[in-house]
């Protein structure tokens, strides 16, 4: 989850949004906030992009497709990456589960491995699966990931992952809303977590003290505006959604680099910070 990223699939807006009709017709039934404003949603990717072109070598674009809707913008959820490739997931939100099979039609022709696929009723997210350490897997079981994913889920890294932790996730919103594990933990360096501990079971929060991590603790105004969204591109190197200065100096204060991006269009309103935004196909 935080060493140096070096290849990255991203979906721009104009793919996913296509235009200002498109999103006016949508918005409501993928349950955004607010309907976005679509010329502002580019200009807030190209900023969040400027900073990601500045620390990965290798950026990969999904193509634009009629058999998806608004959140493909959100390139993290239909698949997981492992050393050995991707796990094509199969989302708990309905109106994303097309997206899996556009992404392993687009990792097919980039010749990018696929290490399995879910089956049968098994659902999850990628936001539901954090990469604790390259042999610890958390896992959360909440209304976007269910049982039967983890256990094909165990099946498929019984050779890569020594541990898979499920960890169970609150009801929070209720299940229309988007929570998932990665909602209230960003791993941004071996010993350091960005968390938002209101929502934190205490057997996870206990766990990553003992195992000698460093919490910056997210207030609740910074939570809802996705402050606990972090994504590492390389150790204690941050991206983060503008707004949140309490987590921005909790960052610093730890020895973190923080870089922000307007993200009101692309982020706040469909619920994704700058993790959601990017599916890590390779850290070195």
């Amino acid at each position: 989850m935080y060493k140096k990223l070096n290849t990255v699939i991203v979906k721009h807006p104009k793919e996913a949004f296509i235009s200002q009709e498109h999103l006016r017709s949508e918005w409501k039934k993928f349950n955004y906030i607010s309907e976005p404003d679509y010329m502002k949603a580019q200009k807030e990717y190209e900023q969040f992009l400027s900073i990601i072109k500045k620390h990965v070598g290798h950026i990969k674009f999904l193509p634009v497709s009629e058999k998806v809707g608004l959140d493909s913008l959100y390139a993290h959820d239909p698949v997981k990456f492992t050393e050995k490739g991707a796990m094509i997931l199969k989302s708990g939100k309905k109106l994303r589960q097309p997206e899996a099979e556009i992404y392993k039609e687009f990792l097919q022709e980039k010749n990018i491995p696929i290490l399995g696929e879910l089956t049968g009723d098994a659902i999850a997210d990628g936001g539901d699966l954090v990469w604790l350490d390259d042999r610890t897997l958390l896992i959360g079981r909440g209304y976007r990931t269910n049982d039967e994913a983890i256990r094909q889920i165990k099946e498929m890294t019984k050779d890569i992952v020594d541990e898979c932790i499920v960890v169970q996730l609150p009801h929070d919103q209720g299940e229309e809303e988007c929570l998932h594990l990665m909602s209230f933990i960003s791993i941004v360096d071996e010993n350091l977590a960005v968390v938002y501990s209101r929502l934190m079971p205490v057997f996870l929060r206990q766990m990553l003290l003992e195992r000698g991590f460093q919490l910056v603790e997210v207030p609740d105004d910074e939570y809802r505006r996705l402050g606990c969204n972090v994504l590492a591109v390389a150790p204690r190197i941050c991206v983060i959604v503008s707004g949140n200065p309490q987590t921005k100096q909790g960052l610093l204060d730890a020895g973190a680099t923080v870089y922000e991006y307007e993200g009101n269009e692309i982020s706040y309103l469909g619920t994704g910070g700058p993790t959601c935004l990017t599916c890590p196909v390779e850290r070195v």
